[in-house]
């Protein structure tokens, strides 16, 4: 064995490893066995477990385990904080989808942190009688639940910027509701004229769809914030001393000011996952809201000389290899295909969750990847819609005034004037002679030009409701 590489040993035999890499053999053997989803676990849960690990590390500290050996403790603290802070991101190497429940990032995990630690110490990698990745950085722990813990922490981390993300969204249809709030146009049920209604109005239902979706989002942290810590390998918390199981989810509580709780059930809290299939609906749910939003714009913006063209997105590139001039509304399409993705991995969560058995669920693994894949996805989506789309959004004014005009829409909109039999005929006469409603109830006397264009105004076809029969009358006498 040369200088530059190392001899590390488990139950299973012997693995030479290069001398400067911070993994161990554990870590190796997962290299080898799960080359499948050719990407490492998500940085978040990297970065999650080096807090786990330091509450852990902090909480035996204070139960006197490495007492007159602050140096040890020391460098175990100060390498679990650089995993946490991205610092050592590179070196939590094993695959995304493992087997084992997660053990094999645990593990590493495990020995990056402790052989980092022997570095700080001076000392060459691999020196496990001084600080061992089972004996000291896992002490009082298991997979089982340091895993589910750093996944929990990790989500919350990542909802809280996916919430950010969220109201800017809400907002940035806020603004395109009081920018189109004087816009009057068709509104459409399954595709055909329905009633008037504004734009604004439009915008402000996408807005309060958002909104729901923000406060679904919030709530999820409080789904989160029960962890099995202390519990061990069946939430018994087998060799772990009370001290620690008491001591450890505090120490957590206090690293990363989040409310954890331990739970009042370890062994139910163990053994079960619903959870993570409830926070994975949640936002199944602001996927849903984004599709059928994207699907609007698409619609709305759609031409734009032969379809609807009454709003005009940002332009972002050219649409077409063979059609000149054509744009395409990329961005919505983009953050369709995200969210339909996001449904997606929902329902590969639900089927991971579902598939636990008795103390443990061994595909914790691919819930971690495709919940925090979710959240990642949903924020970028956000993001890419408020400020590639939404902000940039315009209205086709004249378009909208057009369609009103020559819409049976508009004739809806007459109906407590006119009553449904006239304003009717009033709509058939328009569409045989090709001329606009309006001409034709003022040049028959029915209304006047002034009192058309107050029924179809901003403020009639926004009032909640229509003024009685015999108001409209007495108005019109």
């Amino acid at each position: 064995m040369s200088q530059s590489t190392r001899i590390e040993k488990d139950l299973l035999g012997e693995r030479v490893l290069p001398q400067e890499k911070l993994y161990g053999i554990h870590t190796a053997r997962a290299i080898e066995n799960f080359p499948v989803a050719l990407r490492p676990v998500h940085v978040a849960l990297a970065r999650a477990f080096g807090e786990v690990k330091l509450a852990c590390a902090l909480t035996n500290r204070t139960l006197g385990v490495w007492a007159g050996d602050s140096d040890k403790a020391d460098a175990i603290e100060r390498a679990c904080r650089e995993l946490n802070e991205g610092m050592l991101d590179e070196h939590i190497v094993v695959d995304a989808l493992q087997g084992g429940a997660g053990t094999s990032t645990n593990m590493n995990v495990n020995e990056v942190i402790a052989n980092r630690a022997l570095e700080l110490l001076g000392l060459e990698h691999g020196t496990y009688s001084r600080i061992s990745p089972l004996d000291d950085i896992n002490l009082h722990q298991s997979t089982n639940d340091t895993y589910p813990t750093a996944l929990r922490l990790a989500a919350i981390r990542l909802l809280h910027m996916l919430e950010q993300s969220v109201v800017a969204l809400q907002e940035s249809f806020q603004r395109a509701e009081k920018r189109f709030a004087h816009i009057v146009k068709v509104g459409r049920t399954q595709y055909q004229d329905a009633v008037l209604t504004t734009l604004g109005r439009e915008m402000s239902a996408y807005a309060e769809a958002i909104n729901r979706d923000r406060w679904r989002i919030y709530k999820c942290e409080e789904r989160l914030r029960v962890v099995n810590l202390g519990g061990t390998a069946i939430g018994t918390g087998l060799a772990a001393p009370r001290e620690f199981i008491f001591r450890v989810v505090d120490q957590l509580r206090s690293l990363t000011g989040i409310g954890f709780a331990r739970a009042e059930n370890l062994v139910e809290a163990t053994q079960n996952t619903d959870v993570f299939a409830e926070v994975s609906g949640i936002l199944k749910a602001h996927a849903v809201s984004l599709i059928k939003i994207c699907t609007d714009l698409r619609l709305l913006s759609s031409g734009p000389d032969a379809g609807f063209g009454e709003i005009r997105l940002p332009a972002r590139q050219a649409g077409s290899s063979i059609m000149p001039g054509k744009v395409n509304p990329v961005i919505p399409e983009t953050a369709t295909q995200a969210a339909m993705l996001v449904i997606g991995n929902d329902s590969v969560i639900t089927a991971a969750c579902a598939a636990g058995s008795l103390e443990l669920n061994a595909f914790y693994p691919l819930i971690a990847h495709c919940l925090l894949e979710n959240l990642d996805l949903l924020a970028r989506t956000d993001d890419l819609l408020r400020g590639l789309c939404v902000d940039g959004m315009e209205a086709d004014e004249e378009r909208c005034r057009a369609h009103v005009e020559n819409s049976t829409a508009s004739a809806t909109a007459l109906v407590p004037a006119l009553g449904y039999e006239r304003a009717g005929e009033a709509a058939r006469m328009a569409k045989e002679s090709n001329r606009t409603l309006r001409q034709i109830v003022v040049e028959n006397g029915w209304m006047s030009a002034k009192e058309f264009d107050e029924a179809i105004s901003p403020e009639a076809v926004c009032r909640l409701g229509s003024p009685a029969h015999y108001e409209l009358k007495e108005a019109l006498r």
